[in-house]
């Protein structure tokens, strides 16, 4: 600002004050004189050019009238001024200021007429003022005569007797005061003696009678010291409703009640009552926890009582959470009971005040009506604010500590708790218990994913130190009779807690309420501890050991030499006659029982393993766990799948691999050896180049499913050690490895057949127990996740059949010597000229071969039952192999003449005719493929070229045999070169 006023000094000009007077505030709203009126008036503007001068003042100006133009000019200057553009802008503010002015003059000439007429309106009102003066001058004067007249004498006795009648009044008040302060004394013996109807009654007639005489000095003091009594009858009457919260008690309650009716605040009687019972439950539960907190920190620290309940919670130790749970289920019970009663109190008290009002006592009536509307309301709602407030606090509790290293026995009896209080919750307000499952929901999960990986460890342990001998069983063993699986046959609703079940024949009926049963005496937490000792078995299910150190020591002692471990003998064999089980039953005893069960053998006795029994106990157990867990059903459920899952995978892994070379004298790479410039083929390459495969489909995806979800296959390799436990392989169990003590390369014991046979029909036993199962799981499983169930037992419980085909055919592939087969047939000469009456010798070896696979067959059946089905595919892959073998043999003859096929054909049928003595299996398989093979020699070229077409289940080894060897005797070159045309058009393919 200074620099502006120095340059304006320099040249001359006046301050801004001078040169812009005429754009002050003042100027800007003096109203222009007559002269200058009709000067603007004379000049001749255009109207649309003024309007736009007028439109091109800034807003600003038209803001208010504190606006301070000049300053606002000031500071738009830029800061290098030009004395040229200061006047052409002075000059436009001119403009502006000069069709405002005459702006402003026409609107006053407008307004001319309107202003004359409004003074005259003006000039009348003022002559009518005038007017009302006069006349209130002479009113006065009248009112002075009146006073004169009315007498001073008359006033005054009007005035005495008045004051008689007030000093009358004043002495019925005073005795009546006198009454009053002697009340005050009986209004104090009547609150010790907890008469509180009675004293606010009298309280309340002292009250009414001392509003009366309030303004008497001495009854100011009376009147507080009566509020003061009446609000110490509350706080005591608050304190009496508070006691009800836990040991309701009618006679009391009813007296609290009346009490507040007397004093109107029936409403809010019942708003306090609902605080105190929110209080008493946090109470309840908060003295409840810190005592057992405190006797288990066994000092006199007093920072747990300043602790928050929550954090109060995670101080519990795992020996005396379940005493702590049951203290806390029985506290909340007595607050929810005594709430139960009180809602009752109301409801009788209504039903004896619903008789017909009297006419004098209708507005009574409504006001009670409305009390009684409100706290049926207010307890209806209480219900679930309660039950809320209980569910809240056990969450706390609940959660406070991680249970995944409970013992099965604690969490089941955790779990039967907290069933039994959801039952509670439902019976007192019909709630579903959302909070209190979410979090043994969150509990149980974590729990049972420990106690599973647990069980799959313990598993893997058996599968590994798994000998695979039989386990003896009577032949109507069922799993029913296992202990783990009697709770199926109790037929009772899952929803139902185990205590109530177990405590049915001596509680009173079902339909009858906890409330009901328990409203006098009793608890039902303490019933639930009296049947939980008579009903371990039930649900404590213990999987066959004492304890779970005791299971530990079987998983530990299990030696693949011995029989059955001590614990387990019990249940396999006294479990299934329904005695009781032996305290002690010798390994010589159950070694005897062995080597005599050859007669059992006989009989269709189950065939399975101890491990399959182990199995079968873990899916008892975990259906058990499953039937009070209903919340993790489908959890449950999976990992049941995961069980016979890994007992699948590991059948295969042992018995199904053919990763073990068939004993034959050195083998080249290409899975055959060379006689006489033959290439010979081993059996393996017999079932790929035919493309029979061993392995459905089905079974093939199941088996990559199950390796890609449930085996750790970084575990088994040379870098295991590297690899961090991630949470992937978390849920991950290494492959099971089989046992050393079982050898699968002895030829006298058919490679191991006993212990393939008990393998794998262990497995079928297994799968056919699941699918009794199926039904109940069904119903267990939630309708979101049934689509799961179905799925496990299309694919997989019903593939666990099909692996009878991979791992008896490795039995059958190695039994018979195929490939001596093939080097006596490449030694045969089939280019003979006449008719041969006698079959080739290798024919006679083969049968041999046969003979003595059905000696070994009948030895292993000694020992190991083999079912039908085993049989029956163990001839039929052996038979395959066999006629496969002769198609290969025969496919090798690079010369043969008419003859030499008829002698294919005796040999063929003395083949046919001889194991039909061997085998009961009908129709032999693959016979039409050997007969239609041999056939193939007769086809003409039109014939061959049909053939070759519609028979793909030959090699092209073995078709382009067939037409090479054809050549010359009927098929010419040039046919000869149109039929391997054709087969190599039937290969590219496949290429």
């Amino acid at each position: 600002m200074q620099k502006i006023k120095s340059l304006m000094a320099r040249q001359g000009l006046k301050s801004p004050q001078e040169s812009m007077a005429d754009l002050s505030p003042v100027e800007n709203l003096r109203i222009p004189s007559k002269e200058e009126l009709r000067e603007l008036r004379e000049q001749p503007i255009d109207p649309q050019a003024e309007q736009e001068i007028i439109d091109s003042i800034e807003e600003v100006y038209f803001s208010n009238d504190s606006f301070d133009m000049v300053r606002h000019e000031l500071e738009k200057l830029p800061p290098e001024l030009n004395l040229q553009e200061l006047e052409d802008y002075r000059d436009k503010l001119k403009r502006q200021q000069a069709a405002v002015s005459k702006k402003v003059a026409d609107l006053i000439l407008e307004k001319q007429p309107a202003y004359v007429k409004e003074l005259e309106r003006v000039t009348a009102l003022q002559t009518n003022l005038q007017l009302a003066a006069v006349i209130c001058t002479n009113a006065r004067r009248q009112l002075s005569v009146a006073k004169e007249g009315f007498t001073e004498a008359s006033l005054g006795l009007l005035a005495n007797q008045r004051r008689r009648q007030l000093l009358t009044g004043l002495l019925k008040s005073l005795r009546t005061i006198k009454t009053l302060q002697r009340t005050d004394v009986r209004l104090s013996e009547m609150l010790e003696e907890e008469d509180y109807p009675g004293a606010i009654q009298l309280c309340l007639e002292c009250q009414k009678a001392a509003s009366t005489f309030k303004h008497y000095s001495c009854i100011s003091e009376l009147n507080s010291k009566l509020q003061d009594t009446l609000e110490q009858i509350e706080e005591q009457l608050d304190v009496a409703l508070s006691k009800t919260c836990k040991n309701f008690d009618v006679s009391h309650y009813t007296k609290v009640q009346v009490a507040y009716t007397l004093l109107g605040k029936t409403q809010t009687a019942m708003d306090q009552l609902h605080m105190h019972f929110t209080q008493a439950i946090h109470n309840t539960v908060f003295q409840v926890v810190l005592g057992y907190v405190e006797l288990c920190a066994g000092n006199a620290d007093t920072k747990f009582q300043k602790m928050q309940y929550k954090d109060l919670c995670t101080h519990i130790t795992l020996e005396s959470y379940i005493p702590c749970l049951m203290d806390l289920c029985k506290a909340l019970w007595e607050v929810m009971l005594s709430y139960y009663r009180t809602m009752q109190w109301h409801e009788e008290r209504d039903r004896q005040e619903n008789a017909p009002t009297p006419d004098d006592a209708v507005a009574e009536s409504d006001e009670l009506v409305v009390d009684r509307s409100y706290v049926k309301k207010k307890l209806e709602h209480g219900l679930t604010r309660i039950w809320q407030d209980v569910q809240l606090k056990v969450k706390a509790y609940i959660l406070g500590t991680d249970m995944s290293n409970f013992k099965y026995d604690d969490f089941i009896v955790v779990l039967d708790v907290i069933s039994r209080l959801m039952q509670v919750g439902e019976e007192f307000c019909g709630s579903k218990s959302e909070v209190l499952q979410e979090s043994i929901k969150r509990q149980s999960v974590n729990y049972f994913k420990n106690y599973h990986r647990a069980r799959l460890e313990e598993l893997r342990m058996f599968l590994e130190n798994e000998t695979w001998e039989l386990c003896p069983v009577k032949s109507n063993f069922n799993i029913s009779q296992l202990h783990e699986f009697r709770f199926m046959g109790q037929c009772r609703s899952p929803s139902v807690s185990p205590s109530r079940q177990a405590g049915s024949s001596t509680n009173p009926p079902l339909d009858e309420s906890l409330f009901q049963q328990y409203i006098q005496e009793g608890n039902p937490f303490e019933v639930h501890i009296e049947h939980k000792e008579e009903e371990t078995e039930d649900v404590l299910a213990s999987n066959g050991y004492e304890s779970d150190e005791l299971e530990k020591n079987v998983y530990q002692e299990y030696d693949s030499d011995s029989d059955v471990p001590e614990e387990l003998k019990q249940d396999y064999v006294d479990e299934q006659t329904g005695d009781a089980p032996l305290k002690s039953v010798s390994r010589e005893t159950i070694r005897s029982k062995k080597k005599s069960d050859y007669n059992l053998n006989k009989t269709n006795a189950p065939i399975l393993t101890n491990t399959t029994l182990n199995v079968i106990r873990l899916v008892g157990k975990y259906i058990q766990m499953m039937n009070i867990l209903k919340p993790i059903a489908f959890d449950v459920i999976h990992c049941v799948s995961q069980l016979f899952d890994y007992y699948l995978y590991a059948v295969y892994t042992f018995f199904g691999r053919n990763d073990m070379p068939v004993p034959s004298p050195s083998l080249p790479a290409h899975g055959g050896r060379e006689a006489g410039g033959v290439r010979v083929v081993g059996p393996a390459c017999l079932y790929e180049s035919s493309g029979l495969g061993l392995i459905s489909s089905r079974l093939r995806t199941t088996l990559n499913r199950i390796q890609e979800s449930l085996i750790d296959m970084e575990a088994v390799g040379e870098n295991a050690g590297l690899h961090g436990p991630t949470e992937d392989r978390k849920e991950k169990v290494p492959s099971p490895h089989l046992s050393q003590m079982v050898v699968l390369t002895n030829s006298g014991t058919l490679y191991g057949l006993a212990q393939r046979v008990v393998a794998t029909e262990s497995l079928v036993f297994l799968a056919e127990q699941f699918e009794s199962l199926q039904s109940h799981l069904d119903t267990m499983m939630p309708a979101a996740k049934k689509p799961f169930l179905q799925q496990f037992y299309s694919q997989t419980v019903s593939t666990a059949s099909e692996l009878r085909k991979p791992i008896y055919w490795i039995v059958a592939a190695k039994a018979i010597d195929y490939e001596q087969m093939l080097l006596m047939m490449a030694g045969v000469k089939w280019d003979i000229r006449e008719i041969m009456s006698q079959h080739n010798v290798y024919v006679d070896v083969l049968l041999k071969e046969f003979e003595q696979f059905n000696k070994r067959l009948g030895d292993v059946s000694r020992h190991v039952r083999i079912p039908l089905p085993v049989s029956n595919v163990l001839w039929e892959h052996c038979i395959r192999l066999a006629n496969r073998t002769l198609v290969e043999g025969y496919a090798n003859v690079k010369k043969c003449s008419n003859e030499g096929r008829a002698l294919m054909q005796l040999d063929f049928q003395q083949f046919l005719m001889k194991l039909d003595k061997l085998t009961d299996l009908r129709p032999i398989p693959d016979k039409e493929f050997v007969e239609t093979y041999i056939k193939a020699y007769y086809l003409t070229e039109n014939d061959m070229e049909q053939f070759i077409k519609n028979h793909r289940e030959y090699s092209m080894k073995q078709l382009a045999n067939l037409v090479n060897v054809c050549l010359g005797s009927h098929i010419n070159k040039k046919a000869r070169q149109k039929l391997l045309a054709a087969i190599d058009d039937i290969d590219r393919p496949k290429r």
